[in-house]
């Protein structure tokens, strides 16, 4: 099985190729750039594997929630192979993908993360995933944007992970208490956890024709102004 995945929703930019579940990543951490690196990396990886397009099972992409033009840019990459290509595409929530980078490289035993990315606005998108019987990131209740003192969560312990935790870790401590066992704000939304996350998917049925492969942006009027969010209120 061959799956090409791409994200580019945070500051981190990547791809990801899996051929027979050996996975192969190209990852910078560098901000404003994706458009730039974005499809470099796609040839890359596909040259390396001499790989065309139409060789390809499905492709991937980091859905979001994220940045409004991130998860445009993965969207619209995808999108173009797979009409050129012809091929399903699975969408991958980014809040999985970074808990799910947690459960691949952390050094703890907790198969909970609490999940927070950054909204800005006093906002986080916030969602709550457990680890399953394979080491994949499986979704807890629902994902939400939302004040990080507004949380909700299942009556669990678990590990904070993602930007959010770097902004708001007082209030998202306050509101989890002893739940919490620690937090770290350096895991990302890799390429790497979205084609592990695709593969599932994909065996599970969820593969999409291109055209139904559509963002994810939780905040409804995300790209209204602060001017038009202040007449609006």
């Amino acid at each position: 099985m061959k799956i090409l995945a791409v994200e580019t929703s945070t500051d981190a930019c990547s791809a990801a190729l899996s051929i027979d579940g050996v996975i192969t990543e190209r990852f910078e951490l560098t901000p404003k750039e994706h458009t730039k690196l974005i499809l470099p990396m796609i040839d890359s990886l596909m040259a390396e594997a001499g790989l065309r397009p139409q060789q390809l099972d499905a492709l991937a992409f980091s859905c979001g929630p994220g940045s409004f033009t991130g998860v445009r840019i993965a969207t619209g990459v995808i999108q173009g192979i797979a009409f050129g290509a012809d091929l399903p595409v699975v969408p991958v929530s980014t809040l999985a993908a970074v808990a799910q980078d947690y459960f691949d490289h952390s050094h703890t035993t907790e198969n909970i993360a609490f999940t927070a990315m950054d909204a800005r606005i006093g906002e986080i998108f916030w969602g709550v995933y457990q680890k399953d019987d394979v080491g994949l990131a499986q979704l807890i209740g629902k994902e939400a944007v939302i004040l990080a003192e507004d949380i909700e969560f299942p009556d669990v312990s678990g590990f904070g992970v993602g930007s959010g935790w770097g902004v708001y870790a007082a209030e998202l401590n306050n509101r989890l208490g002893n739940r919490v066992l620690g937090y770290e704000v350096t895991y990302y939304p890799r390429a790497s956890a979205i084609v592990r996350l695709g593969m599932r998917d994909f065996n599970n049925g969820l593969a999409l024709p291109v055209e139904q492969a559509m963002p994810v942006y939780l905040r409804d009027k995300v790209a209204q102004t602060e001017a038009e969010r202040r007449l609006n209120k």
